[in-house]
């Protein structure tokens, strides 16, 4: 079975380290502590990680995020 994780966030620098990038932060912990790295695609960056037998598609959109719905689809 796969799940799809989406980590809510703003792109750009200004957005870097500040509480609207917690939904990537989150991701990005889930990614290290897997060893599995995120590469980038169309609407975000994607990572795959499995936990006890399922499938876990971490998803960081590219977008902004009142317009993550794009990247989700």
């Amino acid at each position: 079975m796969k799940y799809l994780i989406v980590g809510l966030g703003n792109i750009g620098p200004e957005y870097h380290e500040t509480r609207h990038n917690i939904g990537f932060k989150v991701l990005d912990a889930l990614a290290k502590a897997s060893n599995t790295v995120f590469t980038e695609s169309r609407y975000g960056a994607i990572a795959k990680i499995s936990v006890k037998g399922r499938t876990l598609i971490l998803l960081k959109p590219s977008t902004y995020m009142n317009l993550s719905g794009n990247a989700v689809r």
